[in-house]
Parts: structure tokens; C-alpha cells; sequence
């Protein structure tokens, strides 16, 4: 039981940690935008490892989810001045609506082909949203207003939006624990496991594979859409299948099935991507990086040494790496059982 308890003080003080330095993080140097464009990606890859880590689908069309959630958001409460909370609440919906048509026709494939059912659907709704009047072209949606969260919260101030953000995030990483943790997450994981199996059982897979792809669809979609009301505009760059690519990378970068490493591949990428030129004057003296920022073009080379680098060394991602660093710091720390205790200590290490 002692074993047990001290095992669980890294996971329950983990969450704790990462969210008090979210609280501080704008009153120590770093700019809310930046902060903000993070967990924008991080629950985008967050939604993705959703069905990738805990389904083992392997969709090449969540970028049309996302940034077609952000177009329908951003046209929403720049054309029909709905609400923020209400153009979010649109947004994750277009995302559910779409995932579930595309679902609906890739999970009848598998492996490579429902990867390359899914390229193709996005790729024909980033068409779509290339001559549609709403989304105005190659010029995209600009000046999308923030406007007032229940008609009462301004949302002008890049803080308050900030703390807004930051609590739809975590109560949308929440929901995504609770999903896994519970009896229908263990149904996804026995199919990824074994598939088969899990028919002979008698569970309606294909039910559970759409299911899983809409819940995805929809939280992508709502990342779609705060990431629209948080810069203010959204273009093609979003729904294009490179943007597919990128939540692919973050995700892989971070710890697949992992349930902090998406956080930490968009941390990563989003930080090379702005060259650390948003992480603040302050943060960045601290941690010494400015040489990020005279990298230009050449940063996409050190993303993909990163990428190398840890597909070769780090399979488990960072987050694999971290835990299993903790894990024998931890170890190393417990006294060993000897004698009549250690052949009374249980093999499975139960309570």
C-alpha cells in the first residue's frame, strides 16, 4: 500500500504543477499570445492522440477539422456577431459534424488506406474552402472581434483572454482523461490491441471507431475555433494537409498515448515555429535561446532533427523519456525488501 501511495504522488502532483505554471506563467516575462497559440495546438494534438494513441487510427484529415472549425467560427462572429462562447460552441460542432461524415466513410478502411481516405476528404474540403465566398480566398478571414464572453467578460485584453483560454483547455483535457479512463477508453484500447479479438467478443468496433473520430473531430474543432478568437483571423494554412502533418509530428515528438506528451510536442514546435521570438524578452535570457531567433528559414531543419532524434533514441516520445527518468529516480529512492519481507511482497506489486 506504501509502495502504491508514493507511485501516485508523481501523477497526482504533475497536473497541479503544469497548472500553477499556467496561473504565473504571464506574470513572469512570457506573452499571453504565445502561451495561448500552445495550448491552442496542445489540445488539437491532444484531440488527435485521442484516436491515434488510445484507437491507433492514423487520420491524415484533422487538419480540415480544425480549420474548418475556425473559418465557421470566425465567419460566425464576424458576419453574425454571435458570442464567443457561442461561435467556440459552433466550432466544435462543424468539427463533430465533419468527422462524422468523414468517419463514417474511412473507418470501412484500415491501415494506410484509412490514412489515405481521410488525405483525400481533406483535401477536397480545403478545396471547398478555397472558392467559398465566407472563407474570402487566399486572403482569409481577418479582423475577427473577440467580443464579450456572456455578454458581460471583455475578451479585448490579451490577460483575461488568457485566463478564459486557459480554462477551456483544462476542462477540455479533463474530458479527454475521464474518456480514457473510462469503460468506453478501455473498449478503444482493446482495439487497438487486437481488433479481432475485440469483435469476437462481441463489441460493434466500427461504432466505437466513429464514435472515438467524432469525439476527436469535435475537440479539434474547438481548438480550431479558440485558436480564430485568439489571433484574430484564420487562412488556408489551417485546412491544408500540411497542417495534417504537423499535429502528426507534435504528437509523435511528445509521446504517443501519452496523456501530457501532445503538450509537449506543441511546446516544442510552436516554440521553433516563432523562433522563441513570443516566449518573451525575459524567459528567453533566462533560458538563454536567443540564438533561436537568428535560425530564419533554417528552423525547419532543427525541427527535423528533433524529429530524427527521437524517433531513434526517444520511441517513447519525451514524455516516455521524462517518465521513465522519474521512474528510476523514484526506484533508486525506495529501500529494497530482504529476507521474509521480500518473498511476502507481492509479485504483481498489488495493494
Amino acid at each position: 500500500m506504501t509502495l502504491i501511495a508514493r507511485n501516485a504522488v508523481p501523477s497526482a502532483v504533475m497536473p497541479l504543477v503544469v497548472l500553477t505554471g499556467l496561473l504565473v506563467a504571464p506574470w513572469v516575462g512570457v506573452y499571453p499570445l504565445f502561451v495561448l497559440k500552445v495550448l491552442c495546438f496542445a489540445l488539437f494534438a491532444c484531440a488527435f492522440n485521442l484516436l491515434i494513441g488510445y484507437v491507433g487510427l492514423l487520420s491524415f484529415g484533422h487538419a480540415a477539422l480544425f480549420g474548418g472549425a475556425g473559418y465557421v467560427a470566425g465567419h460566425a462572429m464576424t458576419a453574425w456577431g454571435v458570442t464567443p462562447e457561442a461561435a467556440l460552441l459552433l466550432g466544435a460542432a462543424t468539427g463533430a459534424l465533419l468527422g462524422a461524415g468523414m468517419g463514417a466513410l474511412a473507418i470501412r478502411r484500415q491501415g494506410i488506406y484509412f490514412a489515405m481516405v481521410t488525405l483525400a476528404l481533406a483535401q477536397m474540403l480545403y478545396f471547398v474552402f478555397l472558392q467559398a465566398p465566407f472563407t474570402r480566398g487566399e486572403d482569409g478571414l481577418q479582423a475577427v472581434p473577440r467580443g464579450r464572453l456572456l455578454g458581460l467578460l471583455p475578451l479585448d485584453s490579451d490577460l483575461t483572454l488568457y485566463y478564459v483560454v486557459l480554462t477551456i483547455v483544462a476542462a477540455a483535457f479533463l474530458l479527454v482523461g475521464r474518456i480514457v479512463s473510462s469503460p468506453f477508453g478501455a473498449v478503444l484500447a482493446a482495439i487497438k490491441e487486437n481488433e479481432p479479438r475485440a469483435i469476437s467478443l462481441g463489441y460493434d468496433v466500427d461504432r466505437f471507431k466513429l464514435i472515438a473520430f467524432t469525439l476527436s473531430a469535435s475537440l479539434s474543432g474547438l481548438a480550431g475555433a479558440l485558436k480564430t478568437l485568439v489571433l484574430g483571423f484564420e487562412t488556408l494554412t489551417d485546412v491544408h494537409w500540411s497542417m495534417s502533418g504537423t499535429v502528426i509530428l507534435m504528437t509523435l515528438l511528445g509521446g504517443l498515448g501519452t496523456r501530457w506528451g501532445p503538450v509537449l510536442g506543441a511546446l516544442v514546435l510552436v516554440s521553433l515555429e516563432n523562433r522563441l521570438g513570443e516566449i518573451g524578452d525575459g524567459m528567453a535570457t533566462l533560458t538563454g535561446v536567443h540564438w533561436f531567433r537568428t535560425l530564419g528559414e533554417s528552423v525547419t531543419v532543427v525541427s527535423g532533427v528533433i524529429f530524427v532524434l527521437t524517433v531513434l533514441f526517444l520511441r517513447n516520445g519525451l514524455a516516455g523519456a521524462l517518465m521513465s527518468l522519474g521512474g528510476r529516480m523514484h526506484s533508486t529512492g525506495l529501500p529494497r525488501p530482504i529476507g521474509k519481507a521480500a518473498a511476502q511482497t507481492p509479485r504483481g506489486g498489488g495493494a
